[in-house]
């Protein structure tokens, strides 16, 4: 296997633990959007890579954003539920994520046409 296939493997590997391999591990949140937002967002970088839109390092680029945005979630529902203000910090953090993640699947490729 090539040095970037085996990064995309690991990258989809990892991407399906964190995000959609064991949903009875995800923490309930008073808003379950959340959860399906991150969900959609993770298949849209996972088929962004089936169809060669997005290269390995914009993959683990945009995984490592939904991480982040995890981590910050996990944070916040470990003080019990969200609160208006934190739904809406992730609310923006998963648009601007979802704002990258359309940036890079459609990032100015040409394809010749005669």
């Amino acid at each position: 296997m090539r040095m970037w296939d085996k990064g995309m493997v690991a990258g989809v590997i990892m991407g399906c633990l964190l995000y959609g391999g064991f949903p009875a591990l995800a923490q309930s949140t008073n808003d379950p959007g959340i959860q399906g937002r991150e969900q959609r967002q993770q298949q849209r970088i996972q088929q962004g890579v089936r169809s060669g839109q997005l290269t390995t390092g914009e993959a683990n680029r945009l995984e490592a954003q939904q991480a982040r945005i995890q981590g910050t979630e996990d944070r916040m529902k470990a003080k019990g539920n969200l609160t208006g203000k934190e739904r809406a910090k992730l609310t923006r953090m998963q648009n601007r994520a979802s704002r990258n993640i359309y940036r890079k699947k459609h990032h100015n490729r040409m394809v010749a046409t005669s």
